[in-house]
């Protein structure tokens, strides 16, 4: 009987000691971007990022494992007011009914430091998988002895799935604002000091 159960203690204690030397990392939001780009009448971009997030991300043995991020959408910059509190009304996030978008991985794979997180992503109470792909740029030890970590990481939501559905269509044809929202991602993250 033992030795039946050996391997599955084995097993357990390999989990165990992964996520125990895992090394956990918040994310320095001086020298973060959490970004996204729209096309705006069909002819050009608009580009856009939230001013106030928090995360975190684990690193074992030089290999991203585990990500969780959350932004406060009543951020949203877009360098035009009236624009910003149009993206803040119930057209399209409805900050004061939900404030947060959350973010949190289900799977990482990585071919040396090229990645592809997929995870959770829920906005407006609609949580649907979404997959992003990056890569790890470095991990260093800065002069006041802290280790830092960046990567830089892109996807494509279609922002309909997730109930923002504000919809006007061009004469000529074409939406005021596009479907398809590419989230640009550049994080930095601090390891957290053993205690």
């Amino acid at each position: 009987m033992f030795t039946r159960f050996f391997p599955l203690l084995a097993l357990g204690l390999a989990l165990v000691s992964s996520s125990v030397f895992a090394a956990e990392y918040d994310v320095d939001k001086s020298h973060s971007s959490v970004g996204f780009a729209v096309k705006h009448m069909v002819i050009s971009s608009v580009r856009g990022n939230f001013k106030d997030f928090k995360g975190e991300f684990e690193i074992d043995e030089n290999v991203l494992t585990q990500v969780k991020a959350t932004i406060y959408l009543k951020s949203i910059n877009t360098n035009e007011q009236k624009r910003d509190k149009h993206l803040r009304s119930p057209e399209f996030f409805d900050v004061e009914m939900y404030p947060e978008m959350l973010f949190i991985s289900t799977k990482i794979t990585h071919d040396g430091n090229k990645y592809s997180v997929t995870g959770e992503l829920t906005i407006k109470a609609v949580t649907k998988p979404v997959t992003l792909k990056g890569e790890l740029l470095g991990m260093i030890k800065d002069p006041w002895g802290n280790e830092r970590a960046g990567f830089h990481a892109e996807g494509k939501i279609n922002r309909k799935d997730f109930g923002i559905s504000f919809h006007k269509l061009l004469e000529a044809g074409g939406l005021v604002v596009g479907d398809e929202v590419t989230i640009i991602l550049d994080i930095e993250g601090i390891k957290r000091k053993e205690k």
